[in-house]
C-alpha cells in the first residue's frame, strides 16, 4: 500500500469524539482520531510493509505514527532509526507504548532502553523505562540480567519523587512490570513500591490516575499473572 493510500485510509477512519479524547489527553499537532481497534483491522491489509510503517512515522500525524508502531519490525529498524523515533514522539501516547514496543524488539533493545533512561530529556526518559519494561515482558528471566534490573529499582526508589514531568508514570509503571515479568525479583519490586508509595503526577484534563503499585501487584497475584511473558509488547 502507497502511504497516500494508507494516510486516507486512516483519515477515513478517524472521528471527531476519538479526536476529542486525544486532544483532552495532550495531543498536539496533526491527527484524525482513530479508534486502536480500527487501525488494527487496517493493519491485516498491510502487515509486513516494513517502508510504509516508516513513512507514516515520518508524516508526524499522530495516528499514523501510532499505527507505525503496530506495522513496524523493530528488530529490522537501526539504532538510529529508533533514537530518531524516541526523539520526534511530541506525545505519550507515542513516547510511552510506540517507541518502546519497537525498540524492545530491537536485538539491543535492553542497551538502548537504558541509554534512554540516562537521558536528559523526559520524553525520551519515559520511552526508556518503558522500553525496559517491554524488554521484560516479552524475554525469558534467564536473557535479563536481574542485578542490573535490581539496580534499577533502586534508581526508582531514589529519584521517582523529584523525576521531571511523566516519567514518574514510567518508573512506578517499570516496578509493576518488574513483579509481574521476573518472578525472581517479584519480592524485590513489592518492596519497592511499598517503599515509593502514592506518585503524583499531572495527568492533565483527565480522570486518569497513577496506579498504586502495591495495590495493582496485589490484583496481578491474585490474577495468576506473575511470570507470565507475552509473544509481543504491542497492544
Amino acid at each position: 500500500m502507497e502511504l497516500k493510500d494508507a494516510m486516507a485510509a486512516l483519515a477515513k477512519l478517524g472521528n471527531e469524539q476519538t479526536k476529542k479524547t486525544w486532544l483532552r489527553h495532550g495531543a498536539t499537532g496533526e491527527l484524525f482520531g482513530v479508534k486502536v481497534g480500527d487501525m488494527k483491522t487496517l493493519l491485516k491489509k498491510v502487515k509486513g510493509e516494513q517502508q510504509l510503517a516508516m513513512d507514516l512515522y515520518a508524516t508526524g500525524n499522530l495516528d499514523a505514527m501510532y499505527f507505525a508502531g503496530l506495522l513496524a519490525d523493530g528488530a529490522k529498524m537501526t539504532r538510529k532509526q529508533l533514537d530518531a523515533w524516541a526523539k520526534a514522539a511530541r506525545w505519550y501516547m507515542i513516547s510511552e507504548y510506540t517507541v518502546p514496543w519497537v525498540a524492545s524488539e530491537h536485538p539491543e533493545g535492553r542497551e538502548i532502553a537504558l541509554e534512554w533512561i540516562g537521558s536528559k530529556v523526559p520524553h525520551i526518559q519515559c520511552s526508556g523505562w518503558n522500553a525496559y519494561g517491554s524488554v521484560m515482558a516479552t524475554r525469558p528471566d534467564s536473557e535479563l540480567d536481574l542485578k542490573e534490573i535490581e539496580g534499577l529499582l533502586g534508581r526508582v526508589e531514589k529519584e521517582i519523587k523529584k523525576a521531571p514531568e511523566r516519567v514518574p508514570y514510567c518508573m512506578n509503571g517499570f516496578v509493576i512490570s518488574v513483579a509481574w515479568a521476573v518472578k525472581p525479583l517479584t519480592a524485590k519490586a513489592k518492596a519497592t513500591a511499598k517503599k515509593i508509595g502514592t506518585v503524583e503526577v499531572d495527568m492533565g484534563d483527565t480522570d486518569c490516575k497513577v496506579p498504586l503499585a502495591t495495590e495493582y501487584i496485589t490484583k496481578l497475584e491474585s490474577m495468576g499473572r506473575i511470570g507470565m511473558k507475552r509473544k509481543s509488547a504491542k497492544c
